[in-house]
């Protein structure tokens, strides 16, 4: 009977504590040194939220940079069923998917021989990554360029601006956040 009443005193402590007592300590911490970060990093513009700096949104307008596609959900950025496409090497249905990425890839440089960045024509494994590469943003200049009707220059300009080095210098790679860079373009670039 000692050790049955020291095993629920165990069970209520550590549930007490790493189930209450630390998430609590840790949300307080958070909304004191991260604020914007703790509520969800949302980007607001003329005080409307149009998206969060953590999840990818769809962009199709010729305008905008696309972000790298996606297989959450039936037609895809739905963070609610957040996911890669899980399907193998020998999927026709990727090989599919891919042919069609590379197609809408090679059509915004027309004749440019250079390989494609992979991350234009395969989803990540959350299928709501809000990154791309600097490559990949790159890529899709000339046709921003030329929909906005400004220099392509202008829009690598706006791209580079909002290149994000590795995290503490050696973590991950270098990228864009697609949202970040479509909002400056409207702000910079409003075009035409």
């Amino acid at each position: 009977m000692k050790m049955l009443a020291r095993s629920i005193l165990f069970v209520a402590a550590t549930t007490v504590l790493f189930g209450g007592v630390y998430p609590a300590a840790v949300t307080l911490a958070a909304r004191v040194l991260w604020r914007d970060r703790a509520d969800g990093s949302f980007v607001k513009i003329g005080g409307r939220i149009v998206g969060s700096e953590l999840i990818g949104q769809s962009f199709s307008g010729a305008r905008y940079l696309h972000a790298r596609p996606s297989a959450a959900g039936k037609d895809g950025y739905d963070a609610t069923a957040s996911g890669g496409t899980n399907l193998g090497p020998t999927s026709a249905a990727l090989a599919k998917a891919v042919a069609a990425a590379v197609a809408a890839a090679r059509a915004d440089r027309p004749g440019d021989p250079r390989p494609i960045p992979a991350d234009l024509v395969t989803s990540s494994a959350s299928g709501i990554d809000p990154h791309l590469s600097p490559d990949a943003a790159r890529w899709q200049a000339l046709r921003i360029a030329r929909a906005r009707g400004v220099s392509e220059s202008a829009v690598l300009a706006a791209i580079d601006r909002h290149v994000e080095n590795r995290t503490l210098g050696f973590i991950g790679d270098p990228r864009v956040n697609v949202l970040m860079t479509n909002v400056d373009l409207d702000r910079a670039l409003p075009g035409r």
